[in-house]
């Protein structure tokens, strides 16, 4: 499990500073000649972010592992995961459908709060299993 997290969190931390400079640099340029909006944009960043903080949240998973692996943290870090691939990744794509051509992929629509969803289940999960290991101590 904790070589999963570190390794998905480096990862998917490169990918999203490679992200942020796309969005920064090559999508507003998008913006001037009317394929992608200032929306598309906006929405963009925020899928980059929620996925550096993510990440960042699983390397905190990670080094909380070395002390005491519990299942609690394990859920906690599958759940990041599947947030980041839900979330941001469908955000990736509705944003810049009008620019990729792929603009009927409508139904990824709702699988976007499900990303969200799995951001907030995670860090429920995070505060209880804090709240039992102190607890138990």
């Amino acid at each position: 499990m904790k070589r999963t997290f570190i390794l998905f969190a480096a990862i998917s931390s490169a990918i999203a500073i490679a992200f942020g400079a796309l969005g920064a640099h090559y999508l507003k340029g998008k913006v001037e000649s009317g394929i992608l909006t200032s929306d598309n944009i906006a929405a963009f960043e925020t899928a980059v972010r929620y996925q550096i903080y993510h990440s960042l949240a699983l390397i905190l998973i990670y080094i909380l592992a070395q002390q005491k692996e519990t299942s609690l943290l394990k859920y906690t870090g599958y759940l990041f995961i599947a947030g980041i691939f839900l979330f941001s990744g469908s955000i990736y794509f509705l944003s810049t459908k009008n620019l990729s051509g792929l603009s009927n992929i409508k139904w990824l629509g709702p699988v976007t709060p499900l990303g969200g969803l799995c951001f907030i289940a995670g860090w429920f999960i995070f505060l209880f299993n804090f709240i039992k290991k102190n607890n138990a101590q």
